[in-house]
This record gives structure tokens, sequence and C-alpha cells, in this order.
């Protein structure tokens, strides 16, 4: 998708200055964009804390056949 945002210098500098390999605008957008939606699925996972109940008598070793 093309599109034209204007990006804040100081930001933009400050993110190059933690790049490794990254070289152009483009890249470091994408590359931002890929880490806030990993840090939302993470945010996403840790909501569920608490809410999730396990099975006491579920073992892993015996549905695996290692028993």
């Amino acid at each position: 998708m093309r599109t034209n945002i204007v990006l804040n210098d100081a930001l933009v500098a400050e993110a190059f200055k933690y790049s490794v390999n990254i070289h152009t605008k483009r890249e470091l957008v994408e590359v931002a964009l890929q880490e806030y939606i990993q840090n939302r699925k993470i945010k996403d996972i840790r909501e569920l804390k608490g809410k999730i109940s396990f099975d006491e008598q579920y073992d892993y070793k015996e549905m695996r056949g290692e028993r």
C-alpha cells in the first residue's frame, strides 16, 4: 500500500540510532509496524493470565507415548 506520511524528524533520527541493518525510512517504518504488532500480541496473551484453567490430570508425556 502506498501512502504519504509526515514523520517526526527527531523520532526518526533516534530510531536510526538503535537500528543496525535499517538504512531507509521505509524499512524503519516497516520494522516499527512489525514490532508494534508483535508487542500487541504479547499484551493480548498477558491479558489471559488467570483466565485459563488447566486440567490437573493432564499428562503431556502420556499423550506423547513416553510412558
